[in-house]
């Protein structure tokens, strides 16, 4: 068998961390107090049974850290589909805003990378529907020697059309690991997902900050962006690999996007920081920068954002 091949960020920018790094960072978590009673609310008027029933509207509904239905062109997408109750030791912060048994029939799911907390396949054998798996290079064969047929690579770049809907995968700066040699045999990546009326959804994935946000906003007018905000603290370990939410804010701008949803924050305790922090740092920034307040929609667990454009 040859080498496998073994995927980078831009820049050649590395994600690797020593062992001391690993002490000094459990040192630090042992020495923080951190208060974590304080969870994310769950919305009050969950809509799943108009959900199961549309056909045409558009919406977007958090599910819970990067999962979301999306409903686009009368299809059925779904982003990182993830219901686990744990990561590794930790238990999951909070419920999933809609369970499994209340989905539609899934249409699309899409991958950004390959981590446990994006990729769980307790969760995907539950969904229901016949669903095309678009996933990063290198996790093909993940899934079809589980029997999963309607399996779709891409690299950077790549564009498919599904149904109307085009599908576009673009760059992030991360890494990817599942078992002890594996480490960023597959890539990693965002979502682009264009209908026919030419409104788009960017859910970003799980990225650090850097250039290529950029790159995305020259190539693509991006109307909703799905913005991770969570999991960045200590800074100075995780800021390779996981975005602060003052950075998140400068990346959508350099998106030149029209709405941002935050996400990847409050489900799993994947950092010392918590999903409260986070939100509280992203509002802080939102009004320290003066941005126009209907630009940010915060969504509730649950919480189904309806409508044309933006």
């Amino acid at each position: 068998m040859g080498k496998r091949k073994r995927y980078q960020n831009y820049d050649n920018v590395k994600n690797e961390q020593s062992f001391s790094d690993m002490l000094r960072w459990a040192k630090e978590r042992r020495q923080k107090k951190k208060e974590l009673s304080v969870h994310l609310p769950h919305s009050e008027q969950k809509q799943a049974e108009e959900l199961r029933e549309n056909k045409e509207a558009f919406s977007l509904t958090w599910i819970g850290h990067a999962t979301f239905l999306i409903q686009m062109d009368g299809l059925n997408i779904l982003t990182d589909p993830v219901w686990a109750k744990r990561m590794g030791v930790q238990k999951r912060l909070t419920e999933p805003g809609l369970a499994q048994e209340e989905l539609p029939e899934i249409d699309i799911v899409v991958i950004s990378h390959g981590h446990y907390d994006h990729l769980d396949f307790r969760s995907i054998r539950k969904l229901k529907g016949e669903p095309t798996f678009y996933v990063p290079e290198g996790l093909k064969s993940a899934f079809t020697r589980r029997g999963y047929k309607k399996v779709t690579e891409a690299n950077w770049w790549d564009t498919f059309e599904a149904g109307g809907i085009k599908l576009s995968f673009v760059p992030a700066q991360h890494w990817t690991k599942r078992t002890i040699t594996d480490t960023n045999t597959s890539h990693w990546g965002g979502w682009i997902f264009e209908d026919s009326s030419g409104q788009s959804v960017y859910f970003v994935g799980d990225t650090g900050y850097f250039r290529g946000f950029q790159d995305i906003g020259e190539k693509f007018e991006t109307d909703i962006v799905l913005m991770p905000i969570g999991a960045y603290e200590p800074e100075w370990f995780m800021k390779v690999s996981h975005i602060n939410p003052e950075d998140a804010v400068k990346a959508f701008l350099e998106l030149k996007g029209k709405k941002f949803v935050p996400m990847h924050y409050g489900a799993y305790r994947l950092a010392d920081d918590t999903g409260p922090e986070a939100l509280d740092r992203l509002l802080k920034e939102w009004s320290r920068m003066d941005l126009d307040e209907s630009m940010l929609k915060v969504l509730k667990l649950g919480e189904t954002y309806w409508g044309e454009g933006v």
